[in-house]
């Protein structure tokens, strides 16, 4: 029998153990966590994962409730392998898509179905990826499914499949070393100075995005202020002991998963509040109202895209404005758009009657710039056009320096609200490169053996960006990718 070691207990990690398990390894999961806060970053999504499919009815085998009558008002569309790429493409800045994208794409529904197969199952996300329009539910943007309960409940689901199937888990148990012989790893190091056997070891223990320290050098100087979203523990400790036995750098460091945040947010999201809530501080709504920042005026076209192609980017943009901060501002005609965080109890707002009153509560922006760009937007608005937030509806506006392509209403209908916000960091995108068993490469781009790795640590999926719900489906893809590789990794035979 393989034995099999792997280090962090999110999304991957869990998929790699399922998969593991599934050809007959033993597998032990060792969490650097306590119980309470194990799972990595997968607790604090929303649990989305974006794949390739051609219809509704591919969904249905996915979906916890099949016999919702629900479904019988929703219009699913459909997203093809070839809008994954366009969209991936999208943020590669002139890059052809990387075998790992490709990987991504061609294998993003069938890992989706291998989790279903194992009881992990999915809801639509009708409250966030969905509009009302003539009676149907029309969802829009090509993310569909969420698990249930969110992020929390997809690692709920896939730790009762690891553990059905025999994993185990071990938490408050970090590895700090891996041991090798004649190149080949054999085993790893706990915190606690515990020298543990195994024929193979995964890395599946997130990237630096906790280590204030690796983000300046790798990211920029500004990134040691970014509010970290998701885990403390992920400190880059894969990476820095993968290098340590040569494994090749790999992927683009300089790139991150950054989202909008309340600004007063606490760092991580608010350990204090549940896992669910914590994803409450993100505020991605942006492409109803307008941003400005500290210099009173816009700098992103905040109805480019649908905001799950574009708050990655509009994260990373608020951390390079002056005092990394923004301002969203909307009019009473969104509210009832606005996702729940924006409505949670923690959240920071102004609100006032007119514009002027509000824009007078803007805490470190010029005041008056301020008045003056939202009463240029406000005239630069077409009319003439419709506002339609369940397709790129091309209400924009002419003559401005960013001008909004779509969804530009004017600010005129009171009460108004602002709500302060900051780059908030999620997860990197510089990782290790691995082959196609999800074997780490040298950097003589030969496997080390009995070394792998799977999830935020792989590099080569992402760059300047990535559309939302990609990074659980690549956690998903990798991890059964490494599980697979490492469960024939056996040495005894």
């Amino acid at each position: 029998m393989t034995h099999v070691i792997i280090a962090g207990s999110g999304n991957a990690a869990l998929s790699a153990g399922i998969a593991a398990l599934e050809k007959g390894a033993s597998v032990l999961m060792l969490e650097k966590a306590d119980k309470a806060l194990a799972g990595g970053n997968t607790k604090y999504t929303a649990g989305a994962m974006r794949f390739a499919y051609d219809s509704g009815d591919d969904l249905l085998p996915l979906l916890k409730n099949p016999e919702d009558p629900l479904l019988q008002k929703t219009d699913f569309g459909n997203y093809t392998t070839a809008k994954f790429g366009a969209d991936l493409l999208g943020f590669n800045d002139g890059r052809a898509l990387s075998a790992e994208q490709e990987t991504l794409i061609a294998q993003s529904y069938d890992a989706v179905k291998w989790l279903a197969s194992h009881d992990v199952k999915f809801e639509p996300i009708y409250s966030r990826q969905s509009f009302e329009k003539d009676g149907r539910h029309v969802f829009w943007g090509g993310l569909t499914l969420a698990a249930e309960n969110e992020g929390v409940g997809l690692f709920d689901q896939e730790l009762a499949a690891f553990t059905r199937l025999g994993g185990k888990i071990r938490y408050e148990t970090a590895v700090t070393d891996l041991t090798a012989q004649d190149g080949r790893v054999t085993g790893v190091v706990t915190s606690s100075g515990e020298r543990l056997v195994a024929d193979a070891v995964v890395l599946a223990c997130g990237g630096f995005e906790a280590n204030a320290a690796l983000r300046q050098k790798h990211i920029g100087p500004d990134w040691n202020k970014a509010k970290v979203r998701g885990t403390p523990h992920n400190t880059g400790d894969g990476l820095t002991m993968a290098q340590a036995l040569g494994a090749q750098e790999y992927g683009f460091y300089g790139g991150c998963h950054a989202t909008p945040m309340d600004l007063h947010m606490a760092e991580y999201g608010n350990l204090d509040l549940p896992p669910s809530e914590r994803k409450n501080y993100r505020k991605i709504c942006y492409f109803l109202g307008v941003m400005l920042n500290a210099k009173g005026a816009r700098f992103v076209d905040e109805g480019i895209n649908f905001r799950n192609y574009t708050y990655a980017q509009f994260g990373a943009a608020i951390m390079e404005q002056p005092n990394h901060l923004a301002w969203q501002i909307f009019d009473a005609k969104v509210f009832d758009l606005l996702y729940a965080e924006y409505h949670f109890h923690d959240a920071h707002f102004v609100a006032a009657d007119t514009l002027d009153a509000l824009v007078r509560q803007l805490d470190g922006v010029d005041q008056a710039a301020a008045m003056n760009t939202l009463s240029a937007f406000n005239a630069a608005v077409n009319t003439d056009v419709a506002f339609d937030p369940t397709v790129l509806d091309g209400k924009g506006t002419s003559g401005l320096s960013p001008e909004k392509s779509n969804w530009a209403q004017t600010l005129d209908q009171g009460p108004f609200r602002a709500y302060p916000v900051t780059g908030g960091i999620t997860f990197t995108y510089g990782g290790l490169k691995v082959d196609d068993r999800g074997a780490v490469l040298s950097k003589a781009d030969t496997p080390i053996e009995g070394l792998f790795a799977c999830g935020e640590i792989v590099g080569g999926v992402f760059f300047n960006g990535y559309p939302g719900g990609s990074g659980l489906t690549s956690g998903a893809v990798f991890g059964r990718r490494a599980g697979y590789g490492a469960s024939g990794a056996c040495q005894c035979c």
